[in-house]
Protein backbone atom coordinates (compact mmCIF):
# COMPACT_ATOMS: atom_id res chain seq x y z
CA UNK A 1 0.00 0.00 0.00
CA UNK A 2 1.08 3.65 -0.98
CA UNK A 3 2.08 6.31 1.84
CA UNK A 4 1.88 9.50 1.09
CA UNK A 5 5.41 10.49 2.15
CA UNK A 6 8.47 9.33 1.80
CA UNK A 7 9.43 7.50 5.00
CA UNK A 8 10.46 9.61 8.32
CA UNK A 9 13.13 6.66 9.41
CA UNK A 10 15.78 6.93 6.69
CA UNK A 11 14.86 4.87 3.80
CA UNK A 12 18.57 2.77 3.28
CA UNK A 13 19.64 2.93 -0.78
CA UNK A 14 22.52 0.95 -2.12
CA UNK A 15 23.33 2.18 -5.77
CA UNK A 16 24.65 -0.95 -7.89
CA UNK A 17 26.69 0.37 -11.20
CA UNK A 18 28.46 3.96 -11.60
CA UNK A 19 27.96 4.67 -15.22
CA UNK A 20 26.21 8.03 -16.65
CA UNK A 21 22.28 6.85 -14.72
CA UNK A 22 24.64 5.64 -11.56
CA UNK A 23 26.24 8.79 -10.61
CA UNK A 24 23.20 10.92 -11.56
CA UNK A 25 21.05 8.85 -8.98
CA UNK A 26 24.34 8.80 -6.13
CA UNK A 27 24.67 12.49 -6.88
CA UNK A 28 20.68 13.23 -6.04
CA UNK A 29 20.85 10.70 -3.39
CA UNK A 30 24.25 12.88 -1.63
CA UNK A 31 22.24 16.18 -2.47
CA UNK A 32 18.93 15.45 -1.60
CA UNK A 33 18.73 12.14 -0.01
CA UNK A 34 18.28 13.50 3.49
CA UNK A 35 16.06 15.97 2.84
CA UNK A 36 13.77 12.86 1.49
CA UNK A 37 14.33 10.75 4.35
CA UNK A 38 16.94 8.57 1.96
CA UNK A 39 20.57 7.12 2.89
CA UNK A 40 22.61 6.09 0.14
CA UNK A 41 24.30 3.47 1.72
CA UNK A 42 26.82 1.80 -0.57
CA UNK A 43 27.89 2.09 -4.11
CA UNK A 44 29.25 -0.93 -6.03
CA UNK A 45 30.88 -1.05 -9.27
CA UNK A 46 32.68 -3.91 -11.15
CA UNK A 47 35.47 -1.32 -11.81
CA UNK A 48 36.17 0.43 -8.35
CA UNK A 49 38.99 3.11 -9.74
CA UNK A 50 35.52 4.62 -11.61
CA UNK A 51 34.49 5.87 -7.94
CA UNK A 52 37.65 7.49 -7.20
CA UNK A 53 37.25 11.30 -5.92
CA UNK A 54 33.52 11.54 -6.52
CA UNK A 55 32.13 8.78 -4.22
CA UNK A 56 33.18 8.56 -1.03
CA UNK A 57 35.79 5.75 0.20
CA UNK A 58 33.27 4.65 3.40
CA UNK A 59 30.40 4.50 0.71
CA UNK A 60 32.35 2.48 -1.64
CA UNK A 61 31.35 -1.00 -1.79
CA UNK A 62 33.88 -2.99 -2.72
CA UNK A 63 32.31 -6.66 -2.69
CA UNK A 64 28.91 -6.80 -3.38
CA UNK A 65 28.34 -10.06 -1.67
CA UNK A 66 28.79 -8.10 1.60
CA UNK A 67 25.89 -5.84 0.42
CA UNK A 68 23.81 -7.08 3.83
CA UNK A 69 26.27 -5.42 6.24
CA UNK A 70 25.06 -2.02 4.96
CA UNK A 71 21.24 -2.94 5.31
CA UNK A 72 19.68 -1.83 2.67
CA UNK A 73 15.96 -1.46 2.37
CA UNK A 74 16.26 -1.22 -1.69
CA UNK A 75 19.19 -2.08 -4.19
CA UNK A 76 18.86 0.11 -7.06
CA UNK A 77 20.53 -2.28 -10.24
CA UNK A 78 21.92 0.65 -13.22
CA UNK A 79 24.64 -1.46 -14.23
CA UNK A 80 24.44 -4.38 -16.90
CA UNK A 81 21.73 -7.49 -17.09
CA UNK A 82 24.55 -9.67 -15.62
CA UNK A 83 24.05 -8.03 -12.55
CA UNK A 84 20.53 -9.85 -12.20
CA UNK A 85 21.78 -13.10 -13.59
CA UNK A 86 24.66 -13.14 -11.51
CA UNK A 87 23.30 -11.33 -7.84
CA UNK A 88 19.74 -10.69 -8.12
CA UNK A 89 18.21 -13.39 -6.50
CA UNK A 90 21.13 -13.20 -3.41
CA UNK A 91 19.96 -9.55 -3.03
CA UNK A 92 16.34 -10.13 -2.91
CA UNK A 93 17.01 -12.18 0.41
CA UNK A 94 18.24 -8.79 1.55
CA UNK A 95 16.32 -6.47 0.50
CA UNK A 96 13.66 -4.60 -2.49
CA UNK A 97 15.21 -4.44 -5.80
CA UNK A 98 15.21 -2.09 -8.25
CA UNK A 99 16.02 -3.49 -11.81
CA UNK A 100 17.27 -0.98 -14.06
CA UNK A 101 18.10 -3.49 -16.93
CA UNK A 102 14.68 -5.12 -17.76
CA UNK A 103 16.10 -6.95 -20.45
CA UNK A 104 17.50 -9.64 -17.93
CA UNK A 105 14.29 -10.58 -17.26
CA UNK A 106 13.64 -12.15 -21.08
CA UNK A 107 15.91 -15.10 -19.82
CA UNK A 108 13.01 -17.48 -18.21
CA UNK A 109 15.48 -19.12 -15.53
CA UNK A 110 16.20 -15.92 -13.95
CA UNK A 111 12.68 -14.44 -14.18
CA UNK A 112 11.38 -17.18 -12.33
CA UNK A 113 15.03 -17.60 -10.06
CA UNK A 114 13.95 -13.46 -8.78
CA UNK A 115 9.84 -14.54 -8.27
CA UNK A 116 10.90 -17.81 -6.33
CA UNK A 117 13.77 -15.09 -4.04
CA UNK A 118 10.90 -12.80 -3.79
CA UNK A 119 8.62 -14.85 -2.67
CA UNK A 120 10.69 -16.85 -0.03
CA UNK A 121 12.10 -13.44 1.20
CA UNK A 122 9.00 -11.10 1.50
CA UNK A 123 11.19 -8.57 -1.31
CA UNK A 124 9.66 -6.62 -4.10
CA UNK A 125 11.27 -7.07 -7.80
CA UNK A 126 10.40 -3.35 -9.10
CA UNK A 127 11.27 -2.85 -12.94
CA UNK A 128 12.12 1.23 -14.01
CA UNK A 129 9.55 2.06 -16.76
CA UNK A 130 12.61 4.19 -17.97
CA UNK A 131 11.49 5.43 -21.82
CA UNK A 132 9.04 3.44 -21.92
CA UNK A 133 5.72 5.98 -22.42
CA UNK A 134 2.49 5.09 -21.37
CA UNK A 135 3.09 2.08 -19.61
CA UNK A 136 0.22 2.33 -16.73
CA UNK A 137 -1.98 2.91 -20.20
CA UNK A 138 -0.56 -0.57 -21.50
CA UNK A 139 -1.12 -2.48 -18.32
CA UNK A 140 -4.99 -1.58 -18.12
CA UNK A 141 -6.04 -2.97 -21.47
CA UNK A 142 -3.78 -5.56 -21.53
CA UNK A 143 -5.69 -6.29 -17.72
CA UNK A 144 -9.39 -5.95 -19.34
CA UNK A 145 -8.00 -8.36 -22.38
CA UNK A 146 -8.29 -5.80 -24.70
CA UNK A 147 -4.35 -5.60 -25.98
CA UNK A 148 -4.08 -7.11 -29.05
CA UNK A 149 -0.74 -6.61 -30.24
CA UNK A 150 2.96 -4.03 -28.91
CA UNK A 151 5.58 -3.14 -31.07
CA UNK A 152 8.13 -1.12 -29.41
CA UNK A 153 10.57 0.50 -32.18
CA UNK A 154 13.66 2.07 -30.63
CA UNK A 155 15.99 4.57 -33.45
CA UNK A 156 19.01 6.02 -32.97
CA UNK A 157 22.32 6.71 -34.03
CA UNK A 158 24.49 3.23 -34.72
CA UNK A 159 27.13 4.57 -31.52
CA UNK A 160 24.72 4.54 -29.18
CA UNK A 161 24.31 1.11 -29.88
CA UNK A 162 26.03 -2.14 -27.25
CA UNK A 163 25.93 -5.28 -29.10
CA UNK A 164 26.13 -8.57 -28.92
CA UNK A 165 26.16 -12.36 -30.54
CA UNK A 166 25.21 -12.16 -34.04
CA UNK A 167 24.02 -7.82 -34.40
CA UNK A 168 27.55 -6.92 -33.21
CA UNK A 169 28.50 -7.23 -36.64
CA UNK A 170 25.81 -5.50 -38.28
CA UNK A 171 26.51 -2.55 -40.48
CA UNK A 172 24.11 0.45 -41.59
CA UNK A 173 23.28 -0.14 -45.32
CA UNK A 174 22.26 3.35 -45.76
CA UNK A 175 20.87 6.55 -43.76
CA UNK A 176 18.01 4.37 -41.56
CA UNK A 177 18.52 0.38 -41.48
CA UNK A 178 16.19 -1.70 -39.12
CA UNK A 179 18.76 -4.52 -37.37
CA UNK A 180 16.44 -6.67 -35.51
CA UNK A 181 12.24 -7.06 -35.54
CA UNK A 182 11.09 -9.77 -33.88
CA UNK A 183 9.86 -10.86 -30.13
CA UNK A 184 11.48 -9.16 -27.57
CA UNK A 185 13.18 -12.14 -26.17
CA UNK A 186 14.78 -12.52 -29.07
CA UNK A 187 16.58 -9.18 -29.01
CA UNK A 188 17.08 -8.97 -24.74
CA UNK A 189 20.41 -10.90 -25.56
CA UNK A 190 21.86 -9.74 -28.54
CA UNK A 191 21.07 -5.75 -26.93
CA UNK A 192 20.99 -5.86 -23.90
CA UNK A 193 21.38 -2.51 -22.96
CA UNK A 194 19.40 -1.52 -25.68
CA UNK A 195 16.07 -3.22 -25.00
CA UNK A 196 15.34 -2.50 -22.09
CA UNK A 197 11.95 -0.02 -23.00
CA UNK A 198 11.26 -3.04 -24.85
CA UNK A 199 11.21 -5.39 -21.86
CA UNK A 200 9.47 -3.03 -19.68
CA UNK A 201 6.54 -3.59 -22.46
CA UNK A 202 6.92 -6.72 -22.12
CA UNK A 203 6.62 -6.74 -18.40
CA UNK A 204 3.44 -4.40 -18.95
CA UNK A 205 1.66 -6.30 -20.91
CA UNK A 206 1.47 -10.29 -19.53
CA UNK A 207 -0.59 -11.47 -21.77
CA UNK A 208 1.46 -10.83 -24.90
CA UNK A 209 4.88 -11.31 -22.70
CA UNK A 210 8.22 -11.63 -23.90
CA UNK A 211 7.29 -14.11 -26.74
CA UNK A 212 4.74 -11.57 -28.46
CA UNK A 213 5.38 -8.31 -27.97
CA UNK A 214 7.51 -7.31 -31.16
CA UNK A 215 11.09 -5.27 -30.75
CA UNK A 216 12.26 -3.23 -33.55
CA UNK A 217 15.81 -2.07 -33.43
CA UNK A 218 16.91 0.73 -35.96
CA UNK A 219 20.06 2.21 -36.81
CA UNK A 220 19.72 6.03 -37.83
CA UNK A 221 22.32 7.80 -39.02
CA UNK A 222 20.21 11.57 -38.27
CA UNK A 223 19.85 10.52 -34.88
CA UNK A 224 22.76 11.57 -33.43
CA UNK A 225 21.81 13.30 -30.11
CA UNK A 226 17.99 11.63 -29.66
CA UNK A 227 16.56 8.59 -28.86
CA UNK A 228 13.44 7.82 -30.56
CA UNK A 229 11.16 5.05 -29.37
CA UNK A 230 7.69 4.42 -30.84
CA UNK A 231 5.14 2.69 -29.24
CA UNK A 232 2.03 0.84 -31.44
CA UNK A 233 -0.56 -1.23 -29.73
CA UNK A 234 -3.89 -2.61 -30.93
CA UNK A 235 -7.05 -2.95 -28.82
CA UNK A 236 -10.46 -4.61 -29.09
CA UNK A 237 -12.11 -3.82 -32.23
CA UNK A 238 -15.27 -1.14 -31.93
CA UNK A 239 -18.67 -2.01 -33.24
CA UNK A 240 -18.07 -0.92 -37.04
CA UNK A 241 -15.17 -3.41 -36.98
CA UNK A 242 -12.16 -1.10 -36.89
CA UNK A 243 -9.94 -1.44 -33.77
CA UNK A 244 -8.81 0.70 -31.05
CA UNK A 245 -4.98 1.79 -31.72
CA UNK A 246 -2.63 4.12 -30.02
CA UNK A 247 0.27 4.94 -31.76
CA UNK A 248 3.22 7.86 -29.10
CA UNK A 249 6.40 9.03 -30.33
CA UNK A 250 9.03 10.29 -27.98
CA UNK A 251 11.87 11.99 -28.78
CA UNK A 252 14.74 11.90 -25.67
CA UNK A 253 17.33 14.03 -26.27
CA UNK A 254 20.97 12.08 -25.84
CA UNK A 255 24.70 12.83 -25.99
CA UNK A 256 26.58 11.40 -29.46
CA UNK A 257 26.45 7.51 -28.52
CA UNK A 258 25.09 7.52 -24.86
CA UNK A 259 22.96 4.72 -24.50
CA UNK A 260 21.18 6.59 -21.54
CA UNK A 261 18.59 9.63 -22.95
CA UNK A 262 18.04 12.80 -20.47
CA UNK A 263 14.45 12.24 -19.73
CA UNK A 264 15.57 8.72 -18.82
CA UNK A 265 17.57 9.50 -16.33
CA UNK A 266 14.57 11.60 -14.99
CA UNK A 267 12.30 8.98 -15.16
CA UNK A 268 14.22 6.58 -13.09
CA UNK A 269 14.93 8.89 -10.43
CA UNK A 270 11.10 9.48 -10.13
CA UNK A 271 10.93 5.51 -10.44
CA UNK A 272 13.43 5.01 -7.26
CA UNK A 273 11.04 7.85 -5.25
CA UNK A 274 8.45 5.67 -6.25
CA UNK A 275 9.41 2.33 -4.75
CA UNK A 276 10.69 3.94 -1.31
CA UNK A 277 7.35 4.84 -0.72
CA UNK A 278 5.50 1.23 -1.35
CA UNK A 279 5.65 -1.30 1.15
CA UNK A 280 7.05 -4.92 0.20
CA UNK A 281 5.54 -7.34 -1.83
CA UNK A 282 6.38 -10.42 -3.35
CA UNK A 283 6.35 -10.17 -7.18
CA UNK A 284 7.59 -8.05 -10.10
CA UNK A 285 6.28 -4.50 -10.80
CA UNK A 286 6.68 -1.95 -12.73
CA UNK A 287 7.55 1.86 -10.99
Amino acid sequence: MASSTLPQVPYKVGVVGYGRLGQSLVSRLLAQGSELGLELVFVWNRDPGRMAGSVPPALQLRDLTALEERHPDLVVEVAHPKIIHESGAQILHHANLLVGSPSALADQTTEQQLLEASKRWGHTVFVARGALWGSEDISRLDAAGGLQSLRVTMATHPDGFRLEGPLAAAHSSGPRTVLYEGPVRGLCPLAPRNSNTMAAAALAAPSLGFDRVIGVLVADLSLTDMHVVDVELLGPPGPSGRSFAVHTHRENPAQPGAVTGSATVTAFWHSLLGCCQLSSRPGIHLC
